[in-house]
């Protein structure tokens, strides 16, 4: 990012509960500006909670601004139709932030959970926790699920501002000094 302030939506794909969050970053301050769920238990068929999803979504991108979106991957659990509609879910929010322009970054669960608390298998609730201590704010418990959504915005911001980020470990250094010559001191 060139520009300072700037946003980074969160989303934890649902199609009963979609969490959301919007956090803006100014140098290494983060404030959170949004969260919150969309509750979709009241359409009646998927398609309208797709449509739900769409509209909501690209609603709070035009009231928050973000740049960039952070969205959870769905994980493959052992029911297969559910994992099916969390990937449409998911889709439906990717097109709701390209449409507006955002740039779009797709995170396990596992490596959003390492992010924030060092474990990959850490409980929503320790994500939870360690997002309260580390942004020093109060997360209601209930809303677990905009917390993730908050936790993958947070995880954007750190391969953002992490040099060796993407870089494989056996050219990591080599390509870190060619990229930033400026950066290297003489022994």
């Amino acid at each position: 990012m060139s520009k300072l302030p700037y946003k980074i939506l969160g989303v934890d794909p649902g199609t009963n509960i979609l969490g959301y969050a919007v956090l803006e970053v100014d140098g290494k301050n983060l404030r959170v500006i949004t969260m919150g769920e969309m509750h979709l238990t009241k359409f009646d068929t998927h398609q309208e909670k797709l449509k739900e999803i769409f509209l909501q979504l690209q609603e709070v991108i035009e009231t928050y601004l973000p740049a960039e979106m952070s969205v959870e991957a769905p994980f493959f659990g052992k029911n297969v139709q559910s994992m099916l509609k969390l990937g449409r879910a998911q889709g439906v929010a990717m097109a709701a932030a390209m449409t507006m322009g955002l740039n779009i970054t797709e995170y396990s669960p596992k490596k959003i959970k390492k992010a924030i608390t060092g474990n990959g298998n850490a409980s929503k609730e320790q994500v939870s926790a360690m997002l309260s201590r580390m942004l020093k704010i109060k997360i209601n418990s209930k809303y677990l699920d905009s917390s993730d959504a908050l936790a993958a915005a947070v995880t954007k911001y750190h391969e953002m501002n992490n040099p060796m980020a993407g870089l494989s470990s056996a050219k990591s250094w080599k390509a870190f000094i060619s990229k930033n010559p400026s950066r290297v001191k003489g022994v």
